[in-house]
């Protein structure tokens, strides 16, 4: 497995690119600031309430960011297999989703392995950064697979969105089209339970590919229906009943490929990533207004490729985005960006 290369940015040494004029001629404009580079294929990111220290995933494992002044990238969970997707731009993909159960268990949804074959992955975590990265298969609890069988045609795989709430653990997958399956996997007594297919997403709208997750204050799941990768402004935002898994609202959004969903702690408005996989130059950050029977988009930043977002308690807003590597240069284009509270 090759070496990933990660580069944390002091907020100094950063020409920012990505920024949206404010309506108000007094507030500084909105920037997105690298805080790791050089990262191959991120995706998935959590923040621990209690330490505050950001995890996110790239394709070579499981990493956590201790933000500050002197913020460090530690490698905590490697040795993932590697697997491939997508459609057109194809790329190289390890772990995928990331969220905590509780401040001690992150749950971690697998995209190394083919379909059938994938894990979920809980992982105890310290305060403090190992000062040796675990081993993938040094797990607490392993959720999974999804075979082929009654429920999958296919069997499940790439588990690129994670949630959890008082209901379980919600993981969107792949695998079989014709369901597009949301997984649950209860947790009693801070253990979860085994992982089955819940919510055929598919049938239920009538759109491909669930993949943006979180829940809502009332305790609903929240699903951005990514849609067809070489269809544009195909993207649905579903809202669940996380207890019997009822569809209760699906509105178009007129964007392409929600890749990630978050409430901002502070506003408690909703966010999403567009990584628009047939106009990337059309990705970015975008505020969501339910109406009625409608999702008013607001564009906030323009963004290379996003693939997750996630707040921290204090409103910081963090961001993977594959970006693009530079002409010539061996690093990847990855990074990790974080936006000032204020969203």
């Amino acid at each position: 497995m090759m070496k990933t290369s990660l580069k944390v940015c002091l907020a100094a040494s950063v020409i920012c690119l990505w920024n949206l004029a404010p309506a108000n001629a007094d507030e500084k404009p909105l920037r997105a600031r690298p805080v790791a580079e050089g990262l191959d294929n991120p995706s998935g990111v959590a923040v621990n309430a209690e330490t505050g220290h950001v995890f996110f995933c790239t394709r070579a494992g499981v990493h956590r960011l201790v933000p500050g002044k002197a913020g460090k990238v530690y490698s905590e969970v490697t040795g993932f297999p590697t697997d491939i997707y997508g459609k057109g731009p194809m790329y190289d993909i390890g772990p995928l989703g990331v969220a905590f159960l509780d401040n001690e268990h992150l749950v971690v949804g697998d995209g190394s392995r083919p379909d059938g074959e994938e894990l979920v992955r809980v992982y105890k975590v310290g305060k403090e950064p190992l000062s040796t990265a675990a081993s993938e298969g040094s797990a607490a609890f392993t959720l999974g697979p999804i075979p082929a069988g009654d429920a999958s045609a296919k069997g499940e795989g790439n588990f690129y969105g994670v949630t959890t709430n008082q209901a379980g653990i919600f993981i969107t997958a792949n695998g079989d089209d014709t369901k597009g399956w949301v997984l649950r996997a209860t947790v009693q007594d801070g253990k979860p339970g085994e992982l089955k297919p819940f919510i055929a997403s598919k049938e239920a709208t009538g759109t491909d590919a669930p993949v943006a997750i979180t829940t809502d204050a009332e305790g609903r799941v929240v699903i951005g229906q990514m849609g067809e990768m070489n269809l544009p402004g195909d993207s649905l935002l579903t809202f669940y009943d996380a207890e019997s898994g009822e569809l209760i609202r699906s509105l178009p959004t007129g964007l392409s490929d929600i890749a990630g969903l978050a409430y901002s702690p502070k506003s408690g408005k909703l966010y999403c990533v567009d990584f628009s996989w047939a106009k990337p130059e059309d990705g970015g950050l975008f505020e969501l207004t339910v109406t009625d029977d409608a999702v008013k988009t607001n564009k906030i930043l323009s963004l290379d490729k996003p693939t997750a977002l996630a707040f921290d308690k204090r409103g910081r807003l963090y961001v993977t985005v594959y970006g693009t590597a530079a002409e010539g240069s061996e690093e990847k284009g990855g990074q990790l960006l974080v936006v000032r509270p204020g969203l």
